[in-house]
């Protein structure tokens, strides 16, 4: 399964990808997920995804106070499961799980619609005592804004799964 996330990718066993939302000066580039986007209301998220389940966060968290959930929805033409996060009743990030077998046509699908990315690349991981892991990242920005696409699988290419996320850049002053 590849996951986006909110904010941050968290712990994963296999392949991750991040999506941030955002709004860019000029082309008003959205990253969302089915038309929900970063500050959007639960309202909205709910009338995209009828079969959502909203609940409070069960840790505290500076970023989000509800999250909701979707077990199936269809992202860049794949099968996907979907986490939002809000805080003061705004999606404030997503996460995007899907098979990693759809790495490529996600990757795709999302550079057709937000550009050229910022940066891509590819690295092998190499662990102690364990199968060395193959890293692939893509990074889009605009202005406080980002999505991190990130897989991590074994090198020897066996199934796995991969996460994807969303959230915008917090001042730093």
């Amino acid at each position: 399964m590849t996951f986006a996330r909110c904010r941050s990718l968290g712990r994963l066993a296999a392949a991750t990808a991040l999506l941030l939302a955002a709004g860019a000066a000029g082309a008003q580039v959205a990253f969302d997920v089915n038309g929900v986007k970063l500050g959007d209301r639960e309202d909205a998220v709910k009338k995209v995804f009828p079969g959502i389940r909203c609940k409070p966060l069960e840790w505290r968290s500076d970023a989000a106070d509800r999250r909701c959930d979707d077990a199936r929805i269809a992202f860049a033409s794949v099968e996907a499961r979907v986490t939002f996060y809000l805080k003061a009743d705004a999606v404030q990030g997503f996460d995007v799980r899907f098979d990693n077998a759809h790495l490529d046509p996600v990757t795709d699908y999302l550079k057709r619609r937000w550009g050229k990315p910022f940066s891509e690349g590819r690295e092998t991981i190499s662990r102690k005592n364990q199968d060395p892991r193959e890293s692939y990242k893509v990074l889009w920005e605009h202005g406080k804004d980002r999505v991190l696409l990130s897989s991590c699988r074994p090198a020897s290419g066996s199934a796995c799964r991969a996460r994807a996320a969303t959230s915008r850049k917090r001042s730093t002053g």
